[in-house]
């Protein structure tokens, strides 16, 4: 039994022939240099701009998140005095 179904064998693969590359334009080469340098640039301009705003919503959710456990906790003792009352 042939437990080998995946494998690809050259000989079934069709051929192929491959184009010769073409000669792109320098015109084109530059333009497309130039999009990825801008975009580089850009991006690390955005990054700058949006970093500080982020640190500052960190912290205001850390806060936040300080003062839910806190009210969590309170509750939870509150819960428990009041279910001990009860019972007795």
């Amino acid at each position: 039994m042939n437990t080998n179904h995946f494998r690809f064998n050259r000989k079934s693969l069709p051929r192929v022939t491959m184009v010769p590359p073409v000669a792109v334009s320098p015109l084109i080469k530059t333009a497309r240099w130039s999009a990825l340098l801008l975009g580089v640039f850009y991006g690390k301009q955005r990054f700058d701009y949006l970093k500080p705003i982020a640190e500052e919503e960190k912290k205001v959710e850390e806060a936040e998140k300080i003062a839910r456990v806190e009210q969590e906790r309170i509750a939870k003792q509150l819960v428990e005095a009041n279910s001990e009352t009860i019972l007795k």
